[in-house]
């Protein structure tokens, strides 16, 4: 039975050594969603669930990100989850159409507080929270589930990461476990309603702070007693036969213990929406090799998957809204979490005037290129020079991954604004030995108020 192998294999995750190439991507993958905590901890959909979480205070168990004050597990699971996905910065999992991290690593940091399970143990339930997470995307069937059933892969897929990351470090028998995924099973929600959200604060809740909370409440609710149901995923009904999936989708789950969902979820290189990381790429490409300004170029053309270019053409947020974005890039040179999520640099001349020579152009034959969201990136020089440069491979994607100092780098310049540089580099030390740390309360409190 498939709920009793889940429940075997979550049950046992924390006494099970990873192999270390998979804790190194997990120390990353952590870092990588630690530092988009506290950066998105400054941004709407942060300062929400923060104020949220504190008017609703309960016991003082778990601290909240950028927070002077601390809230149960479950609160705290919810505000840091929207504080990770309040932007475009946290890492996300092709395949299965979800976004991991946001949803699993606060729902592991907030329960690892509750229990007082130690790093390694952290590190063990986030991997687990990956494989759940991803596997329980792909079974519910990826795109058409969103486009065609009008349901949303990321918070089906992070309700079960959070809960089985958060099980693994609550309970301690397979039929505990059992019950806790049957709880979060009773939970799955989700309406691809959320893209309508311009706010990117509802979208936050259903991509991170719902599941999130939801999987760490059926732990909770599970360590204090309450019994659950065996068997969710066999029978009759079953989960998969309530949405209308195929049961064959237990063969998802054969590779438990031998494939890792974490070595295959992308990291951002750029802290902005999807679509635009190629495109940035092959701008940073030809500003490099070619020593462009923005004086030289009359014209720039960005070519993009056509549903990518719909989802980032001319918006109203500066960090998805690919003119912008392209004439940022060519005026700074770069671009950075901060100067990416800057709005009063919409009205700044010099970008204003460079962003009237951009033009996006959606690309049928994009759309199927492979690997996926690959851009070309077209300037018109003012001397009559023509340069192209496509991108194949985004970095930070499997196919071309950010090195470890890359990710650090990265996650300083999210985190040094708001924390200061010394305990920036505090945070990327801690989390790079954070195997052998005794509990999870140090981190907790360095990316907190407390």
């Amino acid at each position: 039975m498939l709920t009793g192998r889940l429940s075997e294999y979550a049950a046992q995750a924390c006494k099970r050594a990873l192999p270390e190439a998979v804790a190194q991507r997990a120390r990353i993958h952590v870092l990588d969603t630690v530092a988009a905590m506290v950066s998105g901890a400054s941004l709407p959909a942060g300062i929400a669930a923060r104020k949220y979480a504190s008017a609703l205070r309960g016991a003082s168990i778990a601290n909240v990100v950028m927070a002077d004050f601390k809230t149960t597990p479950v609160e705290a699971a919810l505000a840091n989850a929207m504080a990770a996905h309040a932007d475009e910065t946290d890492d996300a999992h092709p395949a299965s159409i979800t976004h991991p991290g946001c949803a699993v690593v606060p729902a592991a940091l907030a329960v690892a507080q509750h229990t007082g399970a130690s790093g390694e143990e952290f590190l063990r339930a986030v991997a687990l929270g990956y494989d759940f997470c991803a596997r329980f995307g792909i079974a519910m069937g990826g795109g058409p589930f969103i486009t065609e059933r009008g349901f949303d892969t990321h918070a089906f897929g992070g309700s079960f990461g959070a809960a089985a990351a958060a099980g693994a470090l609550a309970v301690k028998t397979p039929r505990e476990m059992a019950s806790v995924l049957s709880y979060a099973a009773q939970q799955t929600s989700g309406l691809a309603t959320l893209f309508r959200d311009r706010e990117h604060i509802e979208k936050a809740f259903v991509f991170a702070g719902m599941p999130s909370r939801n999987g760490v409440a059926a732990a909770m609710m599970v360590r204090s007693g309450l019994p659950g149901v065996g068997d969710v995923f066999d029978g009759n009904p079953t989960f998969f036969t309530a949405f209308g999936i195929s049961p064959d989708v237990a063969r998802l789950f054969d590779s438990l213990g031998e494939k890792f969902e974490i070595a295959d979820t992308n990291i951002k290189r750029w802290s902005v929406g999807s679509p635009m990381q190629a495109a940035l790429d092959s701008l940073e490409h030809l500003i490099a090799k070619h020593s462009i300004k923005a004086r030289d170029v009359e014209r720039a053309i960005v070519h993009l998957p056509t549903e990518g270019a719909q989802v980032v053409n001319a918006r109203k947020m500066p960090s998805v809204n690919a003119q912008h974005l392209s004439a940022l890039m060519l005026v700074d040179g770069t671009i950075g979490f901060y100067s990416s999520h800057d709005e009063d640099r919409m009205h700044d001349p010099a970008i204003v005037a460079m962003k009237e020579r951009v033009q996006l152009l959606p690309s049928e034959e994009l759309m199927h290129a492979q690997p996926a969201r690959q851009a070309i990136v077209e300037l018109q020089l003012f001397d009559g020079q023509c340069l192209s440069h496509r991108t194949y491979a985004v970095r930070g994607t499997t196919k071309n991954p950010m090195t470890a100092d890359e990710v650090a780098a990265k996650a300083h310049e999210l985190m040094a604004p708001a924390l200061g540089s010394e305990r920036s580099q505090r945070i990327v030390e801690h989390i790079w030995s954070i195997g052998q740390t005794p509990n999870m309360d140090t981190l907790a409190r360095l990316i907190s108020c407390d």
